[in-house]
């Protein structure tokens, strides 16, 4: 069964005027559709608001005469303003999902010619999302004495054009290849990560979660985000890189989301903060696990708000940014703890990616090696190599059990720049990579048997605080609880940060959380004070 033609289109409301007989002698678009042998069209839909009644009705007396087949019908369509794009997709819209198409009877073609250049957009999106079984049809008029002019039919089927085809895959290898700038890797699987990667990067502006341990790329991962979101003009801000474990006691909160002047003592003047100085770009907060559990809310608040209040400010302050965080920390456990909030958490896990450790690519050792080694020649000035000998015991070393990699890269990085700043020459040789590596053993044997100070059994523990005559006078009530308070204030990074362990639940119900005060009076009953947990 032959199937019907039929094109949709809104009727030209000054190209298809004409009523003189020299209009046969003018080129009108919607008319001109049926002037063409090569194009049969059997039904002719035109979209018309009130004023253009009378056309269409003038237009289907003439269509007539060209084309006695070709039914013409008018629909109204009530549109405010032509020009506004939720108005004409939203009337569009509804036309679409009233219109009776049927696929398997007839053909269907929107004539994008006649309308605003807002209607040709919004055809196109309906096309494009498959809310309209149609493809486009452009005409165009071909010179004076021509009123059939040309016509095309647009095809949105970019996988048909191989030139096209292959140049949107050389810029998303381009895009894969800028991410994976500096970052050197054999590792299938490593290099499947990176592709996910750049797929998010430059298609999604939700926050990103980096985790892996130490050493393994977070921050030049980010970085690598940042420059490539940078080239596809997607952010015109900066890169902030933030360590979250530098940011220590009350501190945390200027440095975080700034303060005005006279916000506490010691603020001469007013401080921007990290947050702000991310607007437009991306902010990197690093071990992000570290942060203390207000710093958390209002983090949360400012990601969510797009705004937050400055330290000691009444005004919101509003800073849009794209948020990424890396972190050693398993977050699940520590919301499990209550050190981490679980709201952050849902909010920070849409897009989360696991660095692996480099004992877990040991293929991309040697390629890593080449790089370090180009990297001192760029900063030193020195280019230098491994002579072959040197080199495969080097590699047999790096690539067995052995090799631990407490430092992951960070490892790499310093055992490579060690050789070549000692080398003699412009060669490694296998005198200096023996004793590299009889160092690196030595250094991961420190790491293993250095003991955690909070490790050692509860007697002993309270023995470094309290002498004998103090720890006999306390009741087990008392014991049971000061060894609590005690692990955690040791833990802590500040007196403000154990309060706010500590006092969780009931500072909630308090005007004024001065948790630092609290934890100073409950250590001077027993004749304690912060500073002797810390010198100790």
């Amino acid at each position: 069964m032959n199937k019907k033609t039929i094109v949709i289109g809104f009727v030209g409301s000054t190209l298809d005027q004409g009523k003189r007989p020299e209009r046969w002698q003018r080129w009108r678009p919607s008319m001109s559709l049926l002037m063409h042998e090569d194009l049969i069209v059997d039904e002719l839909v035109l979209l018309h608001d009130r004023q253009s009644k009378n056309l269409v009705d003038h237009l289907r007396e003439d269509a007539r005469q060209l084309s006695p087949q070709t039914q013409v019908t008018g629909q109204k369509i009530v549109i405010r303003d032509a020009w506004d794009f939720a108005d004409v997709y939203g009337a569009l819209y509804d036309f679409v999902k009233s219109y009776p198409f049927d696929i398997e009877k007839n053909d269907y073609f929107i004539h994008i010619t006649t309308g605003t250049h807002v209607a040709q957009i919004c055809w196109y999106l309906l096309v494009d999302a498959n809310y309209l079984p149609a493809q486009l049809i452009q005409s165009s008029p071909a010179g004076k004495q021509q009123p059939q002019g040309d016509y095309r039919i647009i095809d949105l089927d970019l996988s048909k054009y191989d030139v096209l085809k292959q140049r949107f895959a050389d810029e998303q290898q381009q895009n894969w290849q800028q991410l994976k700038a500096n970052i050197a890797a054999h590792n299938q699987a490593f290099n499947q990560l990176i592709s996910e990667v750049e797929m998010v990067a430059t298609r999604s502006t939700a926050p990103i979660l980096i985790l892996g341990a130490t050493g393994v790329g977070k921050s030049q991962l980010a970085k690598q985000i940042y420059q490539l979101k940078k080239h596809k003009q997607q952010l015109k801000g900066r890169f902030v890189d933030v360590n979250c474990a530098t940011l220590r006691g009350d501190s945390a909160m200027s440095s975080l989301f700034g303060h005005v002047k006279g916000a506490f003592t010691g603020a001469a003047s007013t401080r921007q903060g990290w947050l702000k100085s991310a607007d437009g770009g991306i902010l990197f907060l690093d071990e992000i696990g570290e942060l203390g559990l207000d710093e958390q809310a209002m983090l949360l608040k400012a990601l969510e708000d797009k705004a937050f209040f400055p330290v000691g400010s009444d005004q919101e302050v509003s800073a849009d940014f794209q948020l990424i965080a890396g972190t050693n920390k398993d977050l699940r456990r520590e919301v499990q703890a209550g050190r981490f909030r679980e709201d952050l958490w849902a909010r920070l896990n849409t897009w989360t990616f696991f660095l692996p450790n480099l004992r877990d690519r040991i293929e991309d050792i040697a390629p890593n090696i080449q790089f370090e080694l180009q990297r001192f020649a760029n900063t030193q000035q020195r280019q230098l190599s491994f002579n072959k000998e040197a080199l495969t015991q080097y590699l047999h070393f790096a690539q067995s059990a052995e090799a631990t990699w407490q430092g992951n890269f960070r490892d790499l990085t310093a055992s490579v720049t060690r050789m070549a700043t000692l080398a003699q020459g412009n060669r490694i040789n296998v005198d200096q990579v023996s004793h590299e590596v009889e160092k690196l053993k030595q250094l991961w044997c420190v790491g293993t048997i250095e003991p955690r100070q909070t490790e050692l059994n509860d007697e002993a523990f309270l023995a470094q605080y309290l002498n004998p005559t103090q720890r006999e006078a306390l009741d087990e009530f008392d014991r049971i609880q000061l060894l609590g308070v005690l692990k955690v204030c040791v833990d802590a990074r500040s007196m403000a940060d154990a309060g706010r362990q500590l006092f969780a639940v009931s500072r909630q119900q308090r005007r004024s959380n001065n948790d630092s005060d609290r934890v100073k009076k409950y250590l001077a009953k027993f004749g304690l004070a912060w500073q002797d947990l810390h010198e100790s």
